[in-house]
């Protein structure tokens, strides 16, 4: 409440409006301010993310022309990638004489156009196990939307909704093993509070849409247009925060279009961290094992003690690390906390390089208990990390990277 805050809180909001207020943003002096946490208030994270996941321009006259493209982009993709073929498969079932042997749904041809939709369903089924459990200590992920996307909810529009589509269609076991090893059983006991009955949470009715549906539908769509990774389960896990702040600003005009801006801010992100996702990458200098191996090498810099200690207790990077980088933090810790990690992530100039030192810090935090646990003892400390204070891991994280500068 404005009552209780602080003159501090209050002087760093000003410094960020007058930052954005500036005709042309600067991205130096933005990323400075936005390093030690951006306020909450009047929209302002949901701006300064924009621009520092590089998809607001810094040239504030370009904004509205951008935006427009953007939105009607993101529109054309849904109609594309979403109505076109749900109409498609609708009009199937009234008229059979007009389909080829070609276009049969049960031609299993591989460029068989029926065979890429039953193929996208089991994406479709993965990506709707996943995000009905999003953030489940919360309830806005159930809640329905402000703005339900009209394109989609359109009466006229007699097509098959991803809705029908993951009613209609059950998941095949073995699509669930080709997830990306590690990231199926990610859940961390945080996240595990609920169960995993198929109809774990009901659907709203129809002219409804919960936020969840909204989070389903900008993944199938990063999943048709990135053939190459499509979807790994985990990626929920990542579009859920910055969907949730886009979808809770206050100003409207930017809220309606949660959505897309989402979409565009997401695919940017991904387009960083897509390595973590592709296991043939992995041995790299950009896959994940090179950052977990960082995670070591910067810890044994530090605290050689604690390094040492793990390393004798056989205790390897993968073994919680993965899920650390991979999912950016995003499992460890309650959404608020993961939001303001995310702060400094991403207004961080080579961002993945501050992620390996809160990783660093993350671990020098609990060396007491480390030092003094065995394998078990520790394993169950990484897998459920004990500090919740995530300002604590911010400024160690800090001091180390102040220490990396200084020598």
């Amino acid at each position: 409440p404005e009552i209780n805050m602080s003159t501090s809180y209050k002087s760093r909001i000003a410094e960020f409006n007058c930052s954005l207020g500036e005709p042309k943003i600067s991205l130096q002096k933005l990323r400075k301010l936005s390093f030690n946490g951006i306020p909450s208030e009047g929209g302002i994270r949901s701006q300064c993310w924009k621009i520092l996941l590089n998809y607001l321009p810094t040239d504030q006259t370009l904004w509205a022309t951008f935006l427009e493209k953007q939105r009607k982009l993101y529109t054309q993709f849904l109609k594309e990638l979403i109505i076109q073929p749900g109409i498609a498969k609708a009009k199937l079932g009234l008229s059979r004489e007009d389909v080829t042997f070609e276009d049969h749904p049960l031609n299993t041809n591989p460029d068989s156009r029926w065979n890429t939709y039953f193929r996208d369903n089991e994406v479709l089924l993965q990506i709707d196990k996943d995000v009905r459990r999003l953030y489940p200590d919360m309830a806005f992920f159930q809640r329905p939307t402000d703005y339900p996307c009209r394109l989609i909810m359109d009466p006229e529009n007699e097509y098959e909704t991803l809705r029908k589509r993951v009613e209609q269609t059950t998941l095949k076991a073995q699509t669930v093993a080709r997830n990306r090893s590690g990231v199926t059983n990610v859940s961390s006991p945080l996240k595990t509070t609920v169960c995993n009955s198929p109809n774990e949470y009901e659907v709203l009715p129809n002219g409804c849409e919960a936020h969840w549906e909204v989070v389903e539908r900008i993944l199938f769509i990063f999943a048709k247009l990135n053939p190459g990774i499509a979807y790994v389960q985990g990626m929920n896990e990542v579009v859920g925060p910055i969907y949730y702040t886009f979808a809770t600003d206050p100003n409207d005009a930017w809220k309606e279009h949660a959505e897309a801006d989402t979409f565009f801010c997401f695919t940017n992100l991904m387009s960083e961290i897509k390595d973590n996702f592709i296991k043939s990458l992995d041995d790299s200098q950009c896959g994940i094992s090179y950052k977990m191996e960082s995670v070591y090498s910067t810890l044994k810099e530090n605290d050689l003690e604690l390094y040492l200690k793990l390393q004798e207790q056989n205790i390897k990077p993968q073994f919680f690390a993965f899920r650390w980088l991979t999912l950016l933090l995003s499992q460890e810790f309650l959404l608020p906390d993961v939001i303001q990690i995310w702060d400094s992530l991403f207004a961080d100039q080579n961002r993945f390089d501050f992620l390996i030192l809160v990783c660093c810090a993350m671990l020098i935090l609990i060396r007491d208990q480390l030092l003094a646990g065995d394998f078990t003892v520790n394993m169950r400390l990484l897998q459920d990390y004990p500090i919740s204070e995530t300002q604590l891991i911010l400024n160690r994280a800090k001091e180390l990277q102040d220490c990396k500068k200084g020598e």
